[in-house]
């Protein structure tokens, strides 16, 4: 689960880590107000949203004066935030963060990541922040430095001081550097999260380190551990289709193909989506309908799929073990009374009573409706109906 940068930033706050004074606003007024109250020449305006590279897509601006915080403001909510991280749409800018200008000396910067090949938490600190870390990557691999964590063993002597060489702090910095190190790592196995990454970590002109802007991300599957992260959710950035996917029990995450999938078992799942892939075409979506597939359940998977204005075919691949085929069959069938299935449908059923499922479907005599009898044929046989 993402959070915002303010509630982010209420994290570090808490944790005793610096951050500039800020205030949220949901309007052209309330963002003037906000710098009135915040005092001082500069500010800075940030869209609140879930994606990264707002900066690329005037999603975050420098005002020195109200007059600009108000006109700032005005052009920015309401407007659609495109950024290397969204979609062509963009995503709408609801509300935004104002927040006192600092003097900048220096730049870094530091996050603490899982690292899955590794299997371990990964810590990327660069000498260059402010801008894309996959650009300083790309541009000037040598101004990074990843250090690898065994969470058993947990941020170690040896992790800081290769850190702290690789910066080349002097004592006094060291010493500060070494307090937020420690600080975002509590945060890191304390809240259950999966990415904390702060571009800028900046040094103003008193030596103090502040964390400019700030990114979290958090285990979904540990949230019931943490009530006070699920309390940050925002719903509104989250896109429709899977929080009502959630209420009705399906595992669905909407992808950028047009061929979309109905199938029970995350792994079953994958594989559809791999030899898709593989034989030309691109996945819609991912839809798990579970082991406990219902024929209401699976109508509403059509019902969600078919609101996809992308998708050009629905493949079902069901291998019946708990599941019976013949639920999915009613399933469809169901859908088929309710929606109005234009759309072209490949079907590969197999398990349990998959032979009864099948001679349902084909007496329905159903319009678009194919049959399969194995995963590539399946696979094969969409991607060239999408293609027609």
């Amino acid at each position: 689960m993402d959070i915002h940068e303010y509630q982010a930033k209420e994290i570090l706050k808490e944790f005793g880590i610096k951050i500039s004074n800020g205030k949220l606003a949901y309007t052209s007024q309330e963002a003037l107000d906000a710098a009135k109250n915040l005092g001082g020449n500069i500010f800075a305006i940030k869209a609140q949203v879930h994606a990264g590279g707002r900066g690329l897509g005037g999603g975050v601006k420098i005002a020195k004066s109200l007059s600009e915080v108000e006109n700032i403001a005005k052009n920015m909510l309401g407007m659609y935030l495109i950024t290397p991280q969204t979609t062509k749409k963009g995503k709408l800018v609801r509300k935004i963060y104002i927040e006192q200008g600092l003097n900048i000396k220096r730049e870094f910067y530091l996050s603490l990541a899982f690292d899955r090949k590794q299997e371990n938490i990964a810590i990327i600190a660069s000498k260059d922040g402010g801008v894309s870390i996959e650009e300083v990557a790309h541009r000037s691999p040598e101004l990074i430095k990843k250090i690898n964590i065994d969470p058993q063993i947990g941020l170690c002597n040896f992790h800081i001081l290769n850190l702290i060489g690789f910066f080349n702090f002097d004592k006094d910095l060291s010493r500060k550097f070494i307090e937020i190190l420690k600080k975002l790592y509590q945060i890191y196995i304390q809240k259950d999260a999966t990415l904390i990454e702060i571009n800028p970590l900046i040094l103003n002109d008193n030596d103090e380190f502040y964390a400019l802007d700030a990114k979290m991300s958090f285990d979904d599957n540990a949230l019931f551990r943490h009530p006070e992260i699920l309390a940050l959710k925002d719903e509104s950035e989250e896109e429709p289709s899977e929080i009502e996917a959630k209420k009705n029990r399906l595992n669905y995450i909407k992808l950028n193909g047009d061929i979309g999938c109905i199938v029970n078992g995350a792994g079953l799942a994958m594989a559809t989506m791999d030899v898709i892939e593989n034989v030309g075409g691109k996945s819609a979506n991912f839809l798990d309908v579970g082991g406990s597939a219902s024929p209401e359940s699976v109508a509403k998977a059509f019902e969600l799929i078919l609101k996809d204005p992308n998708v050009k075919v629905v493949f079902v691949n069901i291998f019946g073990g708990i599941v019976r085929c013949d639920r999915i069959a009613s399933g469809i069938l169901e859908a088929a009374k309710s929606i109005n299935l234009n759309t072209s449908i490949v079907i590969r059923l197999d398990g349990t009573n998959a032979k009864e499922a099948m001679g349902m479907l084909k007496d329905a005599n159903l319009k678009n409706l194919h049959i399969a009898f194995n995963l590539l044929d399946g696979a094969k046989l969409a991607v060239s109906l999408a293609r027609s």
